[in-house]
């Protein structure tokens, strides 16, 4: 694609651009900044649509007393139990075992310092959850 034909649809990201490579007048590749491109918009749009609806039902279970708010905190941030795992330097079933309520209530605040520090909140944070459903569209 040449340079003067990087799309410049609007974008999801507001102000911030993607950066695409583009060829120039001299056929060299260079990065060149688009700020969307109506496809992309579509594809990403239908995903973040998902993963909000994925975040409501984990949040509806948790409520339900049905999972941890370990479990919330998680699909918020698109984790998985070994992706956490990896990152608090725990076994996946450790992670797993914290995702059940009454495991969660016992974990030491050294190891809930250690999970909020990856979810860059405070540990009281972590032990809850939202009251209200956080409004669409927020990541």
């Amino acid at each position: 694609m040449r340079r003067k034909d990087v799309p410049q649809d609007q974008g999801l990201f507001g102000e911030w651009k993607e950066v695409s490579y583009a060829v120039d007048d001299d056929g060299r590749y260079i990065l060149v900044q688009s700020a969307g491109w109506e496809p992309a918009n579509i594809a990403n749009h239908i995903a973040w649509e998902s993963i909000e609806a994925e975040v409501g039902e984990v949040l509806a279970k948790v409520r339900a007393g049905k999972l941890s708010p370990l479990a919330y905190h998680m699909a918020r941030h698109q984790m998985d139990p070994v992706l956490l795992a990896g990152y608090a330097d725990l076994f996946r079933w450790q992670v797993r075992r914290h995702m059940k309520p009454a495991a969660f209530r016992r974990i030491s605040s050294a190891l809930a310092e250690r999970y909020a520090a990856i979810f860059r909140i405070t540990p009281g944070e972590l032990m809850k959850v939202p009251e209200c459903d956080p409004p669409a569209g927020t990541r």
